[in-house]
């Protein structure tokens, strides 16, 4: 189930951002050659219109095909004026830009969605109230009646003099620490709005595992939005991710060619799959934010001016526009292939670094 949720996770990622790059493509006039579910070899597709739609062996993932994406691939060929309008290399630069920066958007546009849907269904806020989340059989606090969700507004001494309004769950840890075997009145507000007192002594030695009250408190709320003000907070949130991304990004580079050797920190497939494993098991919503997390991620990554990735194609376009001349074909056509080989050599590395790490990587998610 693990292996089937990863392989979906990932597959809605890249058919995502190649969805991008399918309708960026048909809306300029561009020739749209093939659009593959998987990866080939191929097992088999349709054909509508020109473009053939096919289901391919390896099953994630996804491409799509333009004409003349390469002018290299168009080498040797008679083109009629009619395949010229319909090629890719003979579009004008800000629409060959459209196309190649289409995947991101459509990556970025996701992980917003998601983080949108995700605040309409709640998300933790953090508030100046100390909120009861648990108590633990047979402590203190089970013993004088708390509740789930109970509010407590303040704290006395039995003679009724005041100890403090505690605002934070680490403040409420503290004064319940310093006044241990003292019998204490917590002046607390249930979900219906009554306020009442509760008295209960904190233990001088309380269980292994356990704290003086056995309460479990804490100073978030779960808070939904309405329809109207999740799409502007995911936003918010989706940017913020975003620049928090291409900021580890330039550290972990900086990193490596300062030679700090400081730990980078960075996962491949294995690490992904593991970590998708893990979310999986936390439930659907913890799966969906590492979905979102991840498109935002993949946006980020494939702008990045790197042969091979659309930032790379993309440098190459802008480069062209400015320079006012093509770049030989011949040599746009190795460095993609040097581009491509270097990002495959990474991937195994960072694979490899992966299997090297299983036993720390395991026991960071059990935390």
């Amino acid at each position: 189930m693990s292996i089937l949720i990863f392989f979906i996770v990932l597959s809605i990622l890249v058919v995502v951002h190649e969805l991008g790059h399918y309708l960026v493509a048909k809306a300029c006039g561009i020739k749209v050659e093939e659009f593959g579910l998987g990866i080939p070899p191929r097992i088999g597709g349709i054909r509508i219109g020109e473009t053939l739609y096919s289901i391919n062996l390896l099953p994630f993932g996804g491409f799509v095909k333009v004409f003349g994406e390469e002018e290299a691939q168009l080498k040797g060929r008679q083109l009629t004026d009619g395949e010229k309008k319909r090629s890719f290399v003979h579009k004008p630069a800000w629409q060959q830009s459209a196309v190649l920066v289409a995947g991101v958007v459509c990556n970025f546009i996701l992980g917003w969605a998601i983080m949108s849907y995700l605040f309409t269904q709640g998300v933790p806020v953090t508030t100046d109230k100390v909120i009861v989340q648990e108590t633990q059989p047979g402590s203190p606090a089970a013993k004088a009646g708390f509740q789930k969700d109970d509010i407590i507004s303040q704290i006395m001494l039995k003679d009724g003099s005041t100890i403090e309004t505690p605002k934070t769950t680490q403040a409420f840890i503290s004064i319940v620490s310093k006044n241990k075997g003292k019998e204490l009145v917590f002046v607390t507000t249930r979900k219906d709005g009554q306020t009442f007192s509760i008295e209960a002594t904190p233990r001088a030695n309380p269980p292994e595992g356990q704290g003086a009250l056995g309460l479990i408190v804490s100073d978030q709320i779960i808070k939904k939005y309405s329809p109207f003000e999740a799409p502007i907070l995911g936003l918010k949130e989706s940017v913020t991710m975003t620049l928090a991304v291409v900021q580890g990004i330039g550290k972990m580079v900086t990193d490596l060619l300062s030679f700090s050797g400081r730990q980078v920190d960075v996962v491949g497939p294995v690490g992904i799959y593991y970590i998708t494993s893990s979310a999986a098991q936390n439930g659907f919503t913890a799966l969906l934010q590492l979905v979102g997390l991840l498109s935002l991620n993949l946006a980020v990554v494939n702008i990045l001016p790197i042969p091979a990735l659309d930032g790379g194609r993309l440098a190459m376009v802008l480069y062209e526009k400015l320079a006012r001349r093509k770049i030989k074909p011949a040599l746009l056509y190795r460095m993609n292939t040097v581009g491509f080989g270097l990002l495959i050599g990474l991937i195994i590395l960072i694979t490899v670094r992966d299997f090297l790490q299983l036993d720390t990587l395991k026991s960071l998610l059990a935390k």
